[in-house]
Parts: C-alpha cells; sequence; structure tokens
C-alpha cells in the first residue's frame, strides 16, 4: 500500500510540477533561512564549551563603580595567586594578559637579519596552571614544565611555521621586544575559531618581573590580568563570590574598596554582554527570526496547497467512493508534502551551503576573530541531527496537516458532480489570516531595515569635531625609546606630509576609558570622570582642533605638567567663563598638572554617547602612535618613503599603519553587521509574501470565477474586475500594516535611544513601508488577476 501510495505521490507531483517547483522553493528559502541562523547561533553557543570541567569553572571580572558603573574583562594581579594559596575549596586558579601591539623577531638566518612580527590578541603571558583549566592539545613539550621558568613560550604549530618555516622550533629563540630572548619550549595545537581564547603564543608569567617594575605583580589597584578560577567538586560560585568580597575589602584601600566590585561569571556563559560575539538575548532574538522564517514557508506551502483543492476534487470523490477513508487520504496527501519537503531540504542544503562562505567571512571581518568554519556539516552531531529532523517533522505536520485534512473532508457526491466551491472547502478566512501574518512580518522587517539604514546614513554623515580626512596612523611599539623628532624630520622632508604629530589616540577612539580626576578639591575626585588623550604640541594644529581659551602646549614642558581641557568638562565643573581655569591646578592619574588652554568640543568615542569631558595631556613618554597628514594631491611614493623612514629609524620594529577613516569606520561595524543581516531577513520576508500571494490570487481566481465571468458579461471592463482583486489585498495589507506598524515604531525607537546622535523620527519610514508592500503586492498580484479578468467568461460557465 505505501508504494501505491508512493507511486501515485510522484505521478500527482509531476503532473502538478509547475506549482509544486514553487512549493519546493518556497520551502527551501525558508529552511535555508532557518538553517544559516541556526547554524550561526549554534556556533556563537559552541563558544569555549570545549573546555574540560566547564561546569566548575569561573571567570573572574571587575566592575569599576564611579560616575557610572564600567565593566571590564580584567582582575587584579595578586587575585589568582591569593586564591589558590588561601581558599582550599579552590581546585585552581590561573591568570593571563593579552599582548597588544609588540613585536617578536626571529633570525632570518643571515648574519644580523630578522623577521619581524607585529603581535596583538594571539599573544599572552600564561602561568602553567593555563593547561589545567582549558584543553589544549600537545604536540611537544610537557605542560607541567613548558611555562615554569621565565623567558619561556609556547607556540601553536601555525606560530611555529610562521616564525620558524619547517624547521624544528623547540629550543629556538623568539625576541620580544627587542628586550628580551624568549626559548620555545613547547608546540600545541592550533587554537579553534571557535574560542576566545584564541593565543597562538604563550609567555611564561614568571617572564613579566624581568621586563615591568618592581612590585608590579603585587599591584592591588591596577587591572591588568584575566583571572579564572577552577573550584572543586561541590563548590558553588556564591562560595566564590564571598570570598571576593573579603579578599577585596582586605587588600584595597578603603576608597577603592567602594569602588571596585569583583563579578563570578561562568566559563560556560562566555558569551554575553561583557564578552564574546553576540550576547544572548541577540542570539534568541535570531532564533525567533529564523522559526518566523520557516514558519512563511510553511504558510507558503499551506496557501498554494488549498488553492489548488478544487482540482483535486475529483480524485477525492473517485476514491472515497471506492472505499478510501479519511485517514487514508490524509495518509498520501503526507506522503506527498513529505516527498516535497525532502527535495526542499536537498535544495536548503545547496543554498545553506552557498550561503556559508560569506556568512564566515561576515563574521570573521566583523569581529576580528580567527575565519569560523560553519558549514552544513555541522548539522551531522548528534544534537544538531536531532533538532533538525525534529523541525523537518515539524514542517510536514504542520505544512502538510490542513491541506491534507481539507482535501479528505470533501464530499464524494459533489465533488464528482462540481458542486465544490471555496467556500465548501473554508472560503478564505484561513487564509486572509495566513497571509495577514506574512504581511505583518514583511512590513515589520521592512520598517526596521529602513530606520537602520537611515541611522547608518545619519552616522556616516555627522560632525566629528576635527579634521580626519587623508590621516595616516602610524603605530609606534612602546615601551621602547621613539626618536620622536628624528622621524618627524624625516617625515616632514618627503613630498605630499603635511604635518607630523603624537598622540595616544586620536580625538575620537575606540580606547575610552573614563579617568577620575580633581579640581576643586585636591584629595577629592570630581563626580564625574574625564577621558585622557597623550599628545605633543602639534596635536591642536593637526586635527583642526580650536583652542576657546588659553594657549597650546609648550615645547619646553618635559614633565608632562601641562594639560588642556574641553569645553563640557570645564562646563560640567560649574566655572564661567571658560577661560577662568586656564592657570588652574587639576590632579589626574596621580600627578598635579595645570590648565593651560580650553578647547572646543569634538566627539571623542562612538555615537553612542554625547559628548563627553577630555583631558589632553602634554605626555610624550605615553604617546602610541604617530598621526601624519598627507596631501590629498601627493606622490604616489609618499606612503612608501614613510615606511622606508621607518625601517631605517627603528629596524628593530615592525611598521603598522591604518587610515584614519578607517578607524573611525569601525564605530559603525556593528550597525553595518546588524543592517546586512535584517535587509537580508527583508528580502527574504518580501519573497514569502510575494510566493504567498500567488497561492491567494489562484484561490480567489478559483472562488470568484462566476462572479467574474457573470460581471464580464453584464458589461464589467477590466480595471473594475481588478478592483475585485485589488480590494481583498489592499485590506489585508492595511490589517498588516496596522499590527505591523506600532510593533516596528516601538522597536525601532527602543533601538535609536543608545544613540545620541540619532534621527529625529521614524514615521517617514511607516509610509514607505506601507507603499513599497503595496506596489510589489500590485506587481505579485497583477499578472494573475489580469489573467483571471481577461478570460473568456463562457469558461467560466462551462466549469462551475
Amino acid at each position: 500500500m505505501l508504494a501505491h501510495y508512493f507511486t501515485l505521490s510522484l505521478r500527482r507531483l509531476w503532473r502538478q510540477r509547475q506549482v509544486n517547483l514553487i512549493r519546493v522553493f518556497s520551502l527551501a528559502l525558508g529552511l535555508a533561512s532557518g538553517l544559516v541562523i541556526f547554524l550561526v547561533v549554534n556556533y556563537m553557543f559552541s563558544f569555549d564549551r570545549h573546555h574540560p570541567h566547564i561546569d566548575r569553572s569561573y571567570w573572574v571580572v571587575t566592575d569599576i563603580q564611579r560616575e557610572n558603573t564600567m565593566q571590564t574583562d580584567a582582575a587584579p594581579r595578586p587575585l589568582a595567586e591569593m586564591l589558590r594559596r588561601t581558599y582550599p575549596f579552590v581546585e585552581s586558579a590561573t591568570r593571563l594578559e593579552t599582548v597588544f601591539g609588540r613585536t617578536m623577531s626571529v633570525a632570518d638566518g643571515k648574519p644580523g637579519a630578522v623577521r619581524k612580527f607585529n603581535e596583538a590578541r594571539n599573544v599572552c603571558f600564561a602561568e602553567p596552571q593555563y593547561f589545567n583549566h582549558f584543553l589544549v592539545e600537545w604536540v611537544a613539550g610537557s605542560p607541567a614544565k613548558a611555562l615554569s621558568a621565565p623567558n619561556t613560550i609556547v607556540l601553536s604549530e601555525r606560530y611555529a611555521r610562521k616564525y620558524f618555516d619547517n624547521a624544528d622550533p623547540v629550543g629556538r629563540t623568539v625576541r620580544f621586544d627587542n628586550r628580551v630572548d624568549l626559548t620555545v619550549t613547547g608546540i600545541i595545537k592550533n587554537p579553534p575559531a571557535n574560542t576566545q581564547l584564541r593565543y597562538d603564543a604563550l609567555i611564561s608569567y614568571a617572564t613579566i618581573p624581568g621586563l615591568e617594575r618592581k612590585g608590579a605583580l603585587l599591584d592591588w589597584e591596577g587591572l591588568q590580568s584575566m583571572c579564572f578560577v577552577l573550584l572543586r567538586e561541590g563548590t558553588g560560585p556564591e562560595q566564590l563570590a564571598s570570598a571576593l568580597t573579603e579578599v577585596r575589602k582586605k587588600n584595597l584601600p578603603g576608597d577603592k574598596a567602594a569602588q571596585y566590585a569583583y563579578q563570578v561569571l561562568r566559563l560556560a556563559d562566555l558569551n554575553h554582554e561583557r564578552s564574546g560575539m553576540a550576547p544572548r538575548p541577540v542570539s534568541y532574538a535570531l532564533i525567533a527570526v529564523g522559526l518566523l522564517l520557516v514558519l512563511a514557508a510553511c504558510i507558503n506551502y499551506i496557501n498554494l496547497a488549498t488553492a489548488q483543492a478544487l482540482q483535486r476534487a475529483r480524485e477525492v470523490g473517485l476514491r472515497k467512493a471506492v472505499g478510501s477513508n479519511q485517514f487514508q487520504l490524509i495518509r498520501q496527501f503526507l506522503l506527498e508534502t513529505a516527498l516535497l519537503t525532502f527535495f526542499a531540504v536537498l535544495l536548503s542544503f545547496m543554498l545553506t551551503q552557498l550561503a556559508m562562505p560569506l556568512v564566515n567571512r561576515t563574521l570573521a571581518a566583523q569581529v576580528e576573530m580567527l575565519y569560523p568554519s560553519i558549514s552544513i556539516l555541522d548539522l551531522l552531531h548528534p544534537r544538531s541531527l536531532q533538532w533538525f529532523l525534529g523541525l523537518v517533522a515539524a514542517v510536514v505536520l504542520l505544512a502538510g496537516f490542513y491541506p491534507a485534512w481539507v482535501l479528505s473532508r470533501f464530499n464524494p457526491t459533489k465533488a464528482l458532480t462540481g458542486q465544490l466551491t471555496t467556500q465548501t472547502i473554508g472560503g478564505f478566512t484561513i487564509r486572509r489570516t495566513l497571509i495577514t501574518g506574512q504581511f505583518v512580518l514583511s512590513q515589520l522587517f521592512l520598517i526596521i531595515v529602513l530606520v537602520i539604514s537611515t541611522q547608518l546614513k545619519h552616522m556616516q554623515s555627522v560632525d566629528w569635531g576635527f579634521h580626519h580626512a587623508n590621516k595616516l596612523t602610524v603605530w609606534l611599539s612602546p615601551p621602547n625609546p621613539v626618536p620622536f623628532d628624528q622621524l618627524r624630520q624625516a617625515w616632514l622632508q618627503l613630498p605630499g606630509v603635511e604635518s607630523v604629530t603624537y598622540a595616544s589616540d586620536p580625538p575620537a577612539s575606540p580606547y575610552n576609558r573614563p579617568t577620575p580626576f580633581s579640581y576643586h578639591f585636591a584629595s577629592k575626585p570630581e563626580p564625574f570622570e574625564t577621558r585622557l588623550r597623550a599628545a605633543d604640541e602639534y596635536y591642536l594644529s593637526a586635527f583642526g582642533l580650536s583652542l576657546v581659551a588659553g594657549r597650546n602646549f609648550s615645547n619646553t614642558d618635559t614633565t608632562a605638567q601641562e594639560i588642556m581641557v574641553n569645553q563640557t568638562l570645564v562646563r560640567q565643573l560649574g566655572v564661567s567663563p571658560v577661560s577662568a581655569v586656564v592657570g588652574k591646578h587639576m590632579r589626574v592619574k596621580d600627578a598635579d598638572r595645570i590648565i593651560v588652554g580650553v578647547v572646543d568640543d569634538f566627539r571623542s568615542g562612538d555615537l553612542h554617547q554625547p559628548i563627553v569631558p577630555v583631558t589632553i595631556v602634554h605626555d610624550m613618554g605615553h604617546t602610541m602612535m604617530a598621526v601624519l597628514t598627507l596631501s590629498p594631491n601627493r606622490p604616489k611614493t609618499t606612503l612608501k618613503g614613510i615606511e622606508q623612514i621607518w625601517d631605517e629609524t627603528m629596524p628593530y620594529q615592525v611598521y603598522k599603519a591604518d587610515q584614519l577613516d578607517e578607524l573611525l569606520g569601525s564605530f559603525l561595524k556593528m550597525e553595518r553587521l546588524l543592517a546586512g543581516f535584517v535587509q537580508s531577513f527583508a528580502l527574504i520576508a518580501m519573497a514569502m509574501s510575494c510566493l504567498g500571494l500567488y497561492g491567494l490570487v489562484t484561490f480567489m481566481a478559483e472562488g470568484r470565477a462566476k462572479e467574474i465571468g457573470v460581471r464580464r458579461v453584464l458589461g464589467a471592463k477590466t480595471p473594475q474586475l481588478l478592483w475585485i482583486f485589488g480590494k481583498e489585498f489592499g485590506r489585508l495589507i492595511l490589517i498588516g500594516f496596522l499590527i505591523a506598524a506600532p510593533m516596528g515604531w516601538w522597536l525601532t525607537n527602543a533601538w535609536l535611544q543608545q544613540y545620541s546622535h540619532r534621527i529625529s523620527s521614524n514615521v517617514w519610514a511607516l509610509g514607505a513601508t506601507l507603499g513599497i508592500t503595496a506596489f510589489i503586492t500590485a506587481l505579485t498580484v497583477f499578472g494573475h488577476a489580469f489573467k483571471a479578468a481577461m478570460r473568456n467568461p463562457v469558461e467560466y460557465f462551462r466549469t462551475q
């Protein structure tokens, strides 16, 4: 019997192959959308889940509670040692420190020749306990001894090849920052892409005392290391939190203890607001969107299946007349749905895999991570496969049961005598509801797309308050001494280089941590904080910053005493006029300094926050970059000349340069990613709606065929007949809009509130959404409606 059903189903599917192709493509599009989202979210949830003892592992971080609570990912350096030495319930604790902007060099085989590498994020200082906490596969070396001694380093296979090509790296030497030689004591497997601890080189933590001032590892007020704790069996995080409170009060002065709060985070939940590719709420929202798109595909299938119901009336009537019961008919129709779903799944696999390279590239570019290897093969994992098979079964039941139930209930007498109409098989009520739901989804996405795109364009046109075009940032390599004057004079000799300034950051920087300071009372911090910039006397002219009061830095100030502040800082101090602060003392970074000038306001961070207080310190010792202003008409050889001068002046340091506009563009990274995702979802939702509309207009043409024929015979013109369809769809569009508009208004307004620089209104987006939906609907419906309106009325009467 099953083979018989299978043969009949294949014949039927082939006979209606045009409609079935639409059904298959619609289902495949929805399933592919859901699959892409599922694979991305599954990848996000997989971060650092592979480590041993994940259920007992915790990350200790610090919140700084001042004007606002500032979340960090760090802890004091002595904390890990204190926990593992003092508290028996702590099985192990380890600390590590990520290295940023340091130079690694290796001998090139020729006398005096070296290869240089600028390293950031992939290198860290780590303790031997690191290997007890995190899964590391060893190729050579001993985990117990590899990092126990100072001046040792463990490399991944990738970095071993990078530094030493195919030679055996164990026992070889890597020079760190041209200050210390590190001996390679071990080789480990490359870290997986789905980890935030993506370290390819681990330097022994015991190396730090030889690089920094005495007592640097005993500083309880600095936040320089990450601390991970492994608790013993049966110990809960509450006990660790209690111990941290005790440690904080014991080792920090009273005022500092009140400002610092240690937080305990589960390592299994590493992907959250503080750190990770996406917070959990975002991941859950993506899952909801994926399920909605799959649901929209099922709705299309139902509409298309029921639209063809009248064409199968005689078949159903005949089979019932010869003895088939309703259950047998439902089984056959569900088998047809299962076959179509099978073909849709195969097509969805192809569409998903085709999309994966773009998804992987986008994730790697946006979150600055190792290139992820997400693919359709991830579904072969037992839990993923179980989830996917459940989804396919749900699609078969959801998409197939209602049409099967409708078809199997046909009265055989009416079916064989042609007395069935659309009203006798349920009318438009369910189909109208389903199409309205699709309109709600597509219009909601359209509203969100329009608002996000407009906000992104608005942010790209922001006035930063300083000159940023034609600026090249060359990264310095502290803590090595930099010959500032020599570099500046050499660069200024190049044609196309207009100015050179040294600074810790440009005026707007992603590294924008607030710093407490004192003005009114030397021993009492102000109730708000400032952002610091270290700079030289050429900083103002290079960026076009205007002095409102006072003067620029003096080149005779060699002790970093002179500072300049912006107008917002003076205003929040309550000092008027702004010139009154000039000559006054201000204590910042544990030093008394003198305010020599007030500069006009400029944006110091991303566009989420308003203009905030900023202090510029005349401090060459903390500058991290040289900013070169280039002529728009510079020769093509200018950039090569800049690098050549660097190599001649600082032969042991790696040349690394970026355009300042690219750095500012990084502020919009997440907005671009969000806009891309939402635009994709909106296109898919609109495609779903168009396919659903095809089903409904087919159903309307069948159901109102006699009415159209009568109206045509009585003299109705084509526009009047088209209005029958236009009125129906116009009503559904309007109902969908009345539901989607308030939802879209609420969501977009809530999203816009995070930006201080935002578009003033999104009312226009509602009107534009209604117009776009109406236009796309008209294009989709018009062809089929026109064909129905122009049909010979005799054919309508003959088939009714």
